[in-house]
């Protein structure tokens, strides 16, 4: 069903959007990763896609759109600078640079990409309905 693939490509886009959603919430407070540096916020940006359905009867290719992630990039946003003396990441000044993660717009995020899966997830029980239904009348019944 052609039309289930657009549906299924967006659950996959936002199932690894609340990955990156969650990630930045597990990295919430790490001041210093592999590179010396504060965790920087992952941003997940999506696309239009056209997907290749196949061939119809008469042989040409028929597509289809979908949803496809373009980039998963860093925020460029700093992180806030505190004064922490005691913090292992801190400077000669007793300074540290924190991620640029905010948790509360995290947790907005997080209930956006919940939703909008659960949303295209409303879609494909739809139209299995639909399919189901179709085939009842297909049999007479």
């Amino acid at each position: 069903m052609p039309g289930l693939d657009a549906t299924s490509s967006a659950l996959q886009a936002e199932k690894v959007r609340l990955d990156i959603i969650g990630q930045n919430i597990a990295n919430a407070h790490t001041t210093s990763g592999p590179d010396g540096k504060p965790y920087a916020r992952q941003v997940v940006s999506f696309e239009s896609a056209l997907m290749d359905h196949g061939k119809n009867s008469s042989g040409d290719t028929v597509y289809g759109q979908g949803v496809a992630i373009s980039s998963i990039r860093d925020d460029k946003t700093p992180g806030a600078i505190v004064y922490n003396p005691g913090h292992p990441d801190a400077d000669e000044k007793g300074m540290v640079q924190l991620p640029n993660v905010n948790v509360t717009h995290e947790m907005v995020d997080m209930i956006t990409a919940s939703r909008s899966y659960e949303a295209n997830l409303e879609v494909v029980k739809t139209a299995k309905q639909m399919a189901q239904n179709a085939l009842r009348i297909g049999r007479g019944r």
